[in-house]
């Protein structure tokens, strides 16, 4: 939101005030307490009228420095509020109060905030500055419709970018836009999203989470070119610091604070299959789609059914239509006898045409007004009410519901919307209406998830869900939403994916071929490609089924050729998965996350790293022409060996059946011994391919079990023309060396080492 007009004036109606000094500080051990005037104190008689804002500032945990303040408390709403962590056990901060300064010191970061006029509030690391808020930055505005809001200006260096902020579909680099927290259902092509983080990075080598969980109005050098604007309407406003130095670094504490997603399991990596949205569908369409993707050997791991599994005008009530799934568990029965998971749509509207409108209208689960009336409207479902999820009468009804279909078969739940949620209302725990908004998304999708933990093991829970807010990468996984089937589409909604990502968010996925219309086949065989180099793999559309032999014949064998890619890439993978569930790095990153010494990445999001050491480059044509940069180094070509030289850019032409996959140099990749499930030992057979390992380094591999335990544990190495490599860790099975030249060689032996003469001593590999 912008206060300003220009750079000296405010805008018609608006009036600012500004924090001008440290005025009165008061400092324990661990904290410092700020009285910050908004005029000049020269004496006395200026101490009397106009605000005076209370600045706390404190440490949650090492290099995290945390700034609350605060205009009228009396005025401050409670509830919802975000769970962030603090870490008992970091090293004490170090507070200092002299005459010129007051400062406190977490870790290499610290803030010092000026005494005297004018405010300057500097965040440093090792000496060096980060940001800082300086005068006519921090302050209270009121808007011509006496609306009070709190505001903040952090300076942007020059040179500095500005990623994150949630989901967001434009350019990868915030600097320039104007973005609002604030989930909306509006499809990828617009600047509203469905998972809105209040939490960028930067890279300059830290990071702001605004710890808000309302609207959040972002001005990323848009309404003063020279500072990140963040504003929230009421009377408190509190943000986090958090230093780096790398983005990697960012993101584990930034997850450190608000939670780190939970390992989602293997089988989920498998393909997808969907009904579709608003197809005609029943029990015999769907075995004509399992039996087809048997009949063409296609491996299939999850079947979805999407809503009109419920009868038409009772969404949600948790009803098989009669009229199409006759018998629903012997239905599920059979698709499960086949090794298929099976995964339900769902929503938290309840329409009226719904027996469950009025039992949860008598037992007050629905969502009311401040007149004690039902909140309802026709959108989506006609006379539609939603589920009051503050309520633990409402939670456990809605749970209950869920655990019929566990017990009939269901395996995991697309848990669609959570992002129209009204403000003219009244929550049954005394909620704040605006801060409700976004936060809704949290607890719906906490709810749905803890009924997949309860029942099938923490180990097993799973979701597909679409909206989000802070917290929400706790609860895997996430898709993009609603995509035209254009090339367009595809590459808006790999943007908001990388964004997401830079949120923390492990894991995300999207509609294979798009949702609204039906893509030609070049765009449906270009978006498998994509699709199955993705964290999680759904074919899923609107109106058309996503079934490939109702493409092209070409569109089966793309199909199957990238499936058993990905089932293969499962021991590095799932490895990726645990590192996301343990460290908060993203199964698909953001160039600029691997790579930010290389200016040349800061910009780039048609590009993406897989893990740590696959690069992946989509096609977003028909006739397959793409361009890509490729990092410093010799770099592998996975599909077919050869190696492309970095650092540079390079235009190439490729077929449906490839698109530029490239091995970092110096990686050693596990891959598996099977290509038909996701799920299975990967250390029994795994292949350690290595690609261009330098005399002298060494690299330790960890093949993870489908739990996320320990599988194996190898030592790669080379001096000179002789790799070397020994498992360490894990139960004798067979195992393999490989490097792109051709060489290779197994072993079965209990302590089996295996050593491989290269040509020559400068051999690449």
């Amino acid at each position: 939101m912008k206060f300003k007009d220009g750079y000296w004036r405010m805008r018609p109606g608006v009036r600012g005030e500004y924090a001008t000094a440290a005025h009165d500080v008061t400092a324990d051990a661990a904290a410092l307490r700020v009285l910050a005037p908004t005029r000049p104190i020269t004496r006395r008689g200026n101490t009397i009228d106009g605000p005076v804002l209370t600045v706390d500032v404190s440490s949650p945990m090492a290099e995290v420095i945390r700034v609350r303040v605060v205009h009228f408390a009396g005025s401050v709403p409670d509830a919802p509020a975000f769970d962030v962590r603090e870490d008992p056990g970091a090293p004490p901060v170090r507070v200092s109060v002299d005459g010129d300064e007051a400062s406190l010191a977490s870790g290499s970061l610290e803030v010092r905030l000026r005494r005297d006029t004018p405010w300057d509030m500097t965040f440093t690391a090792g000496g060096r500055e980060l940001t800082r808020s300086g005068a006519k930055c921090l302050g209270v505005m009121t808007d011509p419709d006496d609306r009070h809001f709190m505001v903040e200006q952090l300076r942007l260096s020059a040179g500095e970018l500005v990623y994150g902020l949630g989901e967001r579909f434009g350019a990868l680099t915030r600097n320039g836009q104007t973005v609002d927290v604030w989930n909306e259902d509006g499809g990828t092509s617009s600047e509203i999203a469905y998972k809105n983080i209040p939490f960028y990075l930067s890279n300059r080598g830290y990071g702001v989470f605004v710890n808000h969980p309302g609207r959040v109005s972002f001005e990323v050098g848009s309404e003063t070119v020279s500072r990140v604007q963040f504003s929230v309407e009421g009377h408190d406003l509190e943000y986090l610091v958090i230093h780096g130095p790398t983005p990697a670094d960012i993101l584990r504490r930034y997850t450190a604070l608000t939670g780190r997603p939970a390992l989602p399991p293997a089988w989920s990596f498998g393909l997808w299959l969907s009904t579709s949205f608003t197809t005609d569908y029943d029990e015999a369409t769907v075995s004509s789609f399992v039996d087809g993707m048997a009949e063409r050997n296609l491996p299939l791991s999850v079947f979805h059914f999407d809503c009109f599994w419920m009868r038409q005008y009772r969404w949600c009530d948790f009803v098989w239509d009669p009229d199409v799934f006759p018998d629903p568990e012997g239905m599920l029965r059979r698709l499960k006898e086949r090794g298929l998971k099976i995964s339900l749509w769902l929503n938290p509207y309840i329409g009226q045409a719904s027996a469950l409108f009025e039992e949860g209208r008598k037992g007050g689960y629905l969502l009311r007004r401040p007149d004690g009336r039902v909140w309802q409207d026709d959108h989506w479902q006609a006379g539609r009410a939603l589920v009051d999820f503050t309520a633990p009468g409402a939670r456990e009804w809605f749970a209950g519901k869920l655990r019929a279909l566990l017990d009939m078969g269901a395996d995991a739940f697309k848990t669609d919307f959570g992002e129209r949620v009204p403000t003219d209302v009244a929550w049954a725990d005394g909620s704040d209406p605006e801060r409700m908004h976004n936060y809704y998304s949290l607890i719906y999708n906490q709810t749905v998830h803890d009924v997949l933990a309860e029942r099938n093991g923490a180990a097993e829970a799973v979701l597909f869900a679409r909206s989000a807010t802070v917290g929400g990468q706790r609860l895997p996984v996430h898709w993009g939403g609603d995509c035209e089937s254009t090339f367009e589409a595809m590459a808006e909604s790999l943007r908001g994916g990388l964004s997401l990502g830079m949120a923390g968010f492990g894991f995300w996925s999207h509609d294979i071929g798009g949702f609204e219309g039906r893509p030609d086949p070049a765009v449906f065989k270009r978006w498998i490609a994509f699709g199955l180099l993705s964290s999680h793999s759904r074919l899923h559309g609107s109106g058309s089924y996503r079934v490939p032999w109702l493409f092209d014949e070409e569109s089966v064998d793309v199909l199957r050729s990238f499936t058993e890619l990905k089932h293969r890439l499962m021991p590095y993978l799932y490895g990726a998965a645990v590192q996301a569930s343990r460290e908060g790095m993203p199964v698909m990153r953001a160039m600029q996350l691997e790579f930010p010494d290389d200016r040349a990445c800061d910009y780039l999001d048609a590009q993406y790293m897989l893990g740590p050491d696959l690069l992946v480059a989509p096609v977003f044509s028909t006739e397959g022409e793409v361009s890509y940069y490729v990092p410093a180094g010799t770099w592998t070509r996975l599909l077919d060996g050869t190696t492309v030289e970095g650092p540079g850019w390079r235009t190439e032409r490729h077929g449906f059946d490839s698109l530029p996959l490239l091995v970092r140099p110096g990686a050693v990749v596990p891959t598996g011994a099977r290509s038909d499930r996701p799920d299975y030992d990967y250390a029994d057979g795994v292949t350690l391919n290595v690609h261009g390992l330098a005399d002298g380094e060494r690299r330790t591999v960890t093949v993870p079990t489908t739990e996320g335990g320990v599988g194996a544990v190898f030592e790669v190495s080379r001096s000179g023309d002789r790799l070397h490599a020994a498992r360490l860790e894990g139960a004798p099975a067979p195992w393999h060396l490989s490097v792109p030249s051709g060489a290779r060689a197994s072993t079965d032996a209990a302590t089996g080492e295996l050593q491989i003469v290269l040509d020559s001593p400068d051999s690449k590999e």
